[in-house]
């Protein structure tokens, strides 16, 4: 273990530890875990840092119970300080039925902040912390015992070098203003909702172009049976069945195991085995299911006819805002978003609401309606304000 940082692997020190860091404002955390043959992930590494002690914990050691890290995670008193928090939230939540609260994301503060669209841990530590890090540990298998140094210092650093970068941003973000602009990002990441994935929503996830009622039907169906056993065998959804395998199915949907052995995408046996008989009997509640419940493809809502070159202004003004204000494009609006206020002003898009409307949205609509006008000035782009334009 690398000089300075401590190694816990039992609950008697990790309660020790969560004692020292229940006195900090902050802590920073940080996950190392595998994913490529289970359904849930498997906690590896915690890596936590306050303003004079660090650690990683193991939370697969003989002699640990991590329940006082886990109090700590929801402790009011203390602000978890994470980097592109989701996949870390999503662990300790599993594992604990609670999301880390209060929350800091240091990669939406670099987005506020104007460091770009999901701006790299690696990106922020060169900028800010003026350090460099060695990633050559990234795609190792954490689960495999003992770990090495090289490995250990790699972990640490992504907690170490985060208490600088969260200090500069939230230094950032309070000379500018801006610590409110992080509320609602925040309140996605602490909504259980954003990590549980309801068996019967699952083919929502599938790319299909398909709007047929009975084709959705079917793969609601058998993409709800995957689920359910993907997470009963916590195995990958798609070591159960591929998506394309689902898609066959629903397209071709087999009425017996005769019929599911002849499916492309479907392995050699399956059909036969524990499973063939299960996944039979989705297809068949999808094909019986009552017209008047048939699922219906989520409607895209096409931009109205001629906008496009408005569409495209009005990119180059958001462009233009975000750069003005410093801040990512990315958290102010999309195409989607653009589109839907070139059709409708009152459009229900983030970006005609609370500080985006500042930014961009009020900017937008004055363009659209002729207030504003974008002019080339050399290698500049300007706006121009002219009159009331048409309204």
């Amino acid at each position: 273990m690398p000089k300075g940082y401590l190694h816990i692997k039992d609950t008697e020190e990790l309660k020790a530890l969560v004692e020292r860091l229940k006195q900090a404002e902050y802590v920073t955390v940080d996950t190392e875990f595998l994913r490529d043959n289970t359904y849930w992930p498997k906690l590896c590494l915690v890596q936590v840092a306050g303003p004079d002690v660090a650690a990683i914990i193991d939370p697969v050691a003989p002699l640990i119970d991590l329940q006082p890290l886990f109090d700590l995670m929801v402790d009011p008193k203390v602000l978890k300080v994470f980097h592109a928090a989701r996949q870390d939230i999503e662990i300790f939540l599993k594992l604990s039925g609670r999301i880390p609260e209060p929350l800091f994301d240091t990669q939406v503060a670099a987005m506020v902040c104007g460091y770009g669209d999901s701006v790299s841990y690696e990106t922020l530590v060169a900028k800010i912390a003026r350090a460099s890090l060695d990633k050559s540990s990234r795609f190792t298998d954490w689960s495999r015992r003992p770990l090495t140094d090289r490995q250990l210092t790699y972990a640490i650093g992504d907690v170490t070098h985060l208490r600088k970068v969260y200090d500069v941003l939230w230094a950032d973000l309070e000379r500018s203003g801006r610590t409110d602009w992080l509320d609602s990002e925040m309140a996605v990441l602490m909504d259980p909702a954003t990590y549980i994935v309801e068996p019967a929503d699952a083919w929502q996830r599938i790319k299909t172009r398909t709007t047929n009622r009975r084709f959705l039907a079917v793969l609601r169906e058998v993409a709800a049976w995957r689920e359910t056993e993907a997470r009963a065998r916590d195995l990958p959804r798609g070591r159960m069945l591929k998506d394309d395998a689902l898609l066959e199915i629903a397209a071709h949907p087999p009425t017996s195991i005769d019929d599911m052995k002849q499916s492309r995408g479907v392995p050699k046996g399956f059909a036969d085995g524990r499973l063939g008989p299960s996944l039979l009997e989705a297809v068949q509640r999808g094909l019986d299911c009552p017209e008047d419940q048939l699922p219906e493809a989520e409607k895209v809502t096409e931009a109205p006819r001629g906008v496009g070159p408005l569409v495209e202004l009005l990119k180059v003004m958001l462009k233009l805002q975000c750069e003005d204000h410093g801040v990512a494009q990315k958290l102010v609006a999309n195409t989607a978003d653009l589109e839907a206020i070139a059709g409708n002003d009152e459009a229900d898009v983030p970006a005609l609401h609370g500080w985006r409307r500042k930014v961009f949205g009020e900017a937008a609509l004055d363009l659209k309606h002729g207030r504003l006008a974008l002019a080339a000035e050399g290698r500049r782009i300007k706006l121009i304000k002219l009159g009331q334009g048409a309204g």
